[in-house]
């Protein structure tokens, strides 16, 4: 929740009507005690997306997307917690003060220092570039020779550092900006034996990095000189950037990713930059490395398909190979673009046009494909060691799909690529997972899981729905009855809640929790369809006595493998002992 506190959190969800506030983005039908609207997350014809005002929640039953009102304004938005919770704030007319804490007001004033020094730093250098001051007709030439235009270079605030050791030192001082703010921004460098400060910019082209506020929160400068040691200087990790977690460009284009709902990721600044300036606008630059799951998560809130398009370099493969895995394990939609050796997006698009550039994307390959050619390339597939050596690798990729027809589409695929049995290569994935597919047993547990989930489910709906319940559950059952590793939790702060808060209702729940599956997961469940026409205490008594007997079922199983070790040990004691609690157990359930 960070630094808003919990009281001004309840104050604006209780002031902001669900049902209100969706009605402004969207024209909801009343169906029932529910609303009903085409989903605006993804393409529907036959509405799916279900509001409740009872219980202040929405679900679509098409993509799952679900959640409170600030779920909703977050995901509609594309927008964090705190931005969407001040939006509904300033709506109920609620002020959010910007600390709670001494602590917290220590840390939110660094940070503004650190976006002020930074905003100044950029300015600083944009005016340079832009008047051609000291020296900066030189990046001029460089950016207009690189195909640059001014108006990009404007947009894009990109500027020059002159050389000497202490501009942007003399600058910041002007605007009382003090050493120490100067070096926690990673605008300076300290001298050795510490003898004072200097820039740590100096007769570069300055990339300013935005985050998706459009505050500045860093820099990667750039040499003019091929001779020079290092390329690109880039800001250290300071206490508003951390390398990883932004991507370079996606504060102009984000609303173009959402609109046209995929990115073209590239690596470097200039490969986002000139396909941008000639009007192609769903593209991010992973800053130079490959994509992090913090990048891959910020991608997620405007897209889940992504086109990765890196330099058809070594660096540029391997770092392509190790996003592509944590692309699938984030769940999204992957293809590849591969350029000819030599190219890259920057000089691809003033040599072949946009157009082609366009081209390019469209006929994406898909992950699967790329990374056989990749494979192909590396190892003989005519070989038994290099079929061996590209089917693993390929099974470590193919298992991190969740959908399991997508994994059986894809092992099929690969036998024919590499003339091998489809069993062999589902044995070798069944490795893999740390379990052999097909196992009897598997299976079995299987079933017994899937029931188990019904049942455990079931009671947690009827509790969401008749939360009077909820004591009387909690005299019965214990948590240790619930077997369902995504109800557990649940039933756990219902319980905890309800023991701790008064005012507790089930409607204000998903409050509590973080992450968008268990939000989901509650919001899908509120949204069903309700035991309306059924005895709900019969209901109770009935999950109630199956959760428990499903308990004992998975107890006793326990306890005779147990005894069955015994006696394959011979441990007499440890027989005798298991034997004495399995009867304990049998005669407690009589």
């Amino acid at each position: 929740m960070g630094l808003i506190p919990d009281e001004i959190i309840s104050q604006v969800l209780d002031r902001s009507d669900i049902v209100e506030i969706i009605s402004e983005y969207l024209s909801l039908k009343k169906a029932g005690r529910n609303f009903k609207a085409c989903c605006p997350f993804h393409n529907e014809k036959t509405p799916s997306f279900v509001v409740n005002r009872d219980k202040q929640i929405f679900h679509c039953f098409g993509c799952g997307a679900g959640g409170n009102v600030v779920s909703f304004v977050m995901q509609h938005d594309h927008v964090d917690f705190p931005m969407a919770l001040r939006q509904l704030a300033q709506r109920a007319g609620i002020f959010i003060p910007e600390t709670n804490s001494e602590l917290g007001g220590k840390t939110k004033s660094l940070k503004e220092v650190v976006f002020k020094s930074n905003e100044l730093t950029s300015e600083f250098f944009h005016d340079i570039l832009v008047r051609g001051d000291k020296g900066s007709d030189k990046a001029k030439e460089y950016l207009q020779a690189r195909g640059i235009r001014l108006e990009t270079a404007q947009k894009l605030k990109l500027g020059f550092a002159p050389d000497g050791w202490d501009n942007l030192i003399s600058f910041l001082r002007s605007k009382d900006i003090n050493l120490s703010n100067m070096e926690k921004s990673g605008l300076v460098v300290a001298k050795e034996r510490g003898q004072g400060f200097y820039d740590r910019f100096r007769g570069r082209i300055i990339f300013p990095i935005f985050d998706i506020r459009s505050r500045c929160i860093g820099f990667g400068a750039r040499a003019m000189e091929k001779d020079t040691t290092a390329k690109y200087i880039n800001s250290p990790e300071t206490p508003v950037y951390v390398k990883g977690e932004h991507l370079y460009g996606f504060h102009l284009s984000k609303s173009a990713v959402a609109k046209e709902d995929y990115v073209v990721v590239v690596e470097g600044y200039m490969d986002f930059l000139t396909p941008f300036q000639e009007g192609f606008e769903n593209i991010v630059a992973s800053l130079g490395t490959a994509l992090t799951t913090e990048q891959i998560r910020l991608i997620r809130r405007y897209t889940e398909n992504v086109v990765m398009l890196f330099d058809a370099d070594n660096a540029g493969e391997l770092a392509m190979l190790r996003s592509l895995d944590l692309l699938i394990e984030e769940g999204m939609n992957v293809k590849v673009v591969s350029l000819e050796e030599g190219k890259d997006p920057d000089s691809f698009v003033h040599e072949a046009g946009i157009e082609k550039f366009k081209e390019q994307v469209l006929s994406a390959q898909t992950l699967f494909d790329y990374k056989m050619d990749v494979l192909s390339r590396r190892y003989d597939a005519k070989t038994v060691e290099g079929k061996a050596r590209i089917s693993a690798e390929m099974l470590a990729t193919i298992q991190k799909f969740r959908n399991e027809v997508i994994k059986q589409e894809y092992v099929k695929k690969l036998a024919r690529r590499l003339s091998v049995s489809e069993g062999a290569l589902f044995v070798e994935l069944g490795k893999i997972k740390g379990v052999l597919s097909g196992e009897p047993e598997v299976a079995k547990k299987k079933i017994q899981k899937a029931s188990i989930r019904i049942v455990e489910r079931n009671l947690l709906r009827l509790l969401l729905e008749e939360e009077h319940m909820i004591p009387s559950v909690l005299e019965e059952v214990d948590i240790e009855d619930f077997q369902d590793d995504q109800v557990r939790p649940i039933i756990e702060h219902i319980f905890d809640l309800s023991k701790t808060q008064k005012d507790f209702n089930t409607a204000s729940l998903v409050h509590f929790f973080n992450d968008q599956e268990t939000i989901q997961f509650i919001s899908g469940l509120m949204a069903s369809s309700d035991f309306e026409s059924a005895d709900k205490e019969i209901l109770k008594k009935d999950f109630i006595n199956r959760i428990k007997g499903d308990r004992v079922k998975i107890q006793r199983k326990d306890l005779c493998f147990q005894i069955q070790q015994a006696e394959t040990d011979g441990d007499h004691e440890r027989l005798e002992d298991l034997k004495q609690k399995f009867n304990q157990l049998i005669r407690g359930n009589q």
